[in-house]
């Protein structure tokens, strides 16, 4: 069966949030990638890396949403104030038969009204910032990942790309993850309760 992921990119994503994740899946049979962002054409990342949005949110409003995969970034702070945004989020997110987020890409998803009645997790750095979001959010501060039914939220940056093997494992088998693991040459924590970074001192927001 043929699973389509929808990446959202906006200015100031974060490019691991992004890179890691679509590298693992990207090495799965049956996995399609689609990058949607505010209009078709160039996202920058927090890095000044740029990457090709080939459809718009527009667009992904009006066809079924399969897999909804947010990164976090920098560029999240103003989108979760963003009214229109999370409009479309909402709606997108709620359709969808999987919400993935990275990083702060869980604040965004609290923000819609995405995560009321889901445990979530998000960076810890920023996880302060982030718990902020939604009403009824059961925040996890030790996490490397959360899996609640339909809704998986990973950790900062990397630990995107072991929610990314997890989900791989769930959707499509181990061995299907244990190969994508393999062509990326990454040995990925598997334990999602596992934190090291559970402590990490806050960032501003």
């Amino acid at each position: 069966m043929t699973r389509r992921v929808s990446v959202v990119l906006f200015d100031g994503f974060e490019l691991l949030d992004v890179c890691g994740p679509v590298e693992l899946l990207s090495h799965v049979d049956g996995i399609t990638l689609d990058f949607v962002g505010p209009e078709v054409g160039l996202a920058s990342s927090a890095q000044s890396l740029r990457m090709e949005c080939r459809r718009s949110f527009q667009e992904l409003s009006q066809e079924p949403v399969d897999i909804l995969l947010v990164p976090g970034g920098p560029g999240t702070r103003g989108l979760v104030n963003d009214a229109p945004f999370l409009a479309w989020l909402t709606e997108v997110g709620t359709r969808a038969r999987l919400v993935v987020s990275v990083c702060t890409g869980s604040a965004l998803f609290a923000a819609a009204g995405l995560l009321e009645g889901y445990r979530a997790t998000s960076n810890k750095a920023a996880f302060e910032w982030a718990r902020t979001f939604g009403q009824k959010v059961a925040w996890q501060r030790e996490a490397r990942w959360v899996e609640d039914r339909d809704r998986w939220t990973s950790s900062g940056v990397a630990a995107g790309m072991d929610m990314a093997a997890a989900l791989i494992a769930s959707l499509c088998g181990t061995e299907a993850r244990d190969r994508a693991l393999a062509k990326a040459e990454y040995t990925a924590h598997t334990n999602s309760d596992s934190d090291p970074f559970a402590a990490a001192p806050p960032l501003l927001p």
